[in-house]
């Protein structure tokens, strides 16, 4: 009995690994690699093959106006990885409010 990884070799996870990267469908990665579909995911998950990032972000129209001191998205931006990450802006005090 074959327990399947006579099928595996190092360039062949390789393969695997930057076909699933470049988004490439399970069928074809598995009919590139002459193994069942379900052999490829199997293989995938023991080697750690992630698929690729999906990006969730939208490109901003760069002629817009700026956003403002304080705005959430810009203070998010400023302070994301910071101890400061979550706070809201610290509103400065107005004039009529120093003494």
């Amino acid at each position: 009995m074959t327990t399947g990884n006579e099928t595996w070799s190092a360039p062949r996870d390789f393969r695997l690994r930057l076909m699933r990267l470049e988004g490439v469908a399970w069928e074809e990665i598995a009919e590139a690699l002459a193994v069942a579909p379900d052999a490829a995911i199997a293989r995938a998950k023991r080697i750690g093959a992630r698929q690729p990032p999906i990006c969730l972000t939208t490109v901003e129209d760069p002629a817009r106006e700026p956003l403002p001191a304080g705005h959430p998205q810009a203070w998010g931006v400023l302070t994301e990885g910071t101890w400061l990450a979550g706070s809201r802006y610290p509103m400065p005090a107005s004039a009529g409010d120093v003494a």
